[in-house]
């Protein structure tokens, strides 16, 4: 079991709530396979849309280019979900702010600095570069 699968298992099962608060299943379909890809992804939410932020070396966020249909899990509950990919770089600086304001823990393991409760604005620009976020929004009520 690698980590990814042992995250899924503790998103689905009783013990979901030590990481529902800032992590879910997303499944996406692949455009050419037709195959559905599920992993474990941090999330933030703002305004009603999830905030997912993810590697650009990752494969499974190219399915959603011009925007997919997605699966979540999502506090251990079925969602459905609009998905939309956020590559424009000053974007992606933006809301690596927002996401480290969301989840402080992140910072440390980003390898980005706080100084005086606010992000360290080069580390935030160096770990951007090699990041995107992805958009969704819920579906279901």
């Amino acid at each position: 079991m690698n980590g990814n699968d042992f995250m899924a298992w503790v998103l689905r099962s009783p013990l979901h709530g030590m990481l529902s608060g800032g992590m879910m299943l997303i499944t996406v379909m692949g455009r050419k396979t037709g195959k559905a890809y599920t992993t474990p992804v941090g999330y933030y939410e703002e305004g009603g849309v999830l905030w997912v932020v993810t590697s650009r070396d990752r494969s499974w966020w190219r399915n959603l280019q011009g925007g997919a249909n997605v699966k979540l899990l999502l506090k251990r509950k079925p969602v459905n979900g609009f998905a939309d990919t956020e590559l424009d770089a000053e974007a992606v600086v933006t809301r690596m702010y927002d996401y480290i304001k969301y989840i402080p823990q992140a910072a440390k393991s980003f390898g980005v600095r706080v100084e005086n409760r606010a992000a360290n604005a080069e580390d935030v620009a160096r770990i951007s570069k090699d990041r995107l976020f992805v958009r969704i929004k819920l579906l279901d009520s």
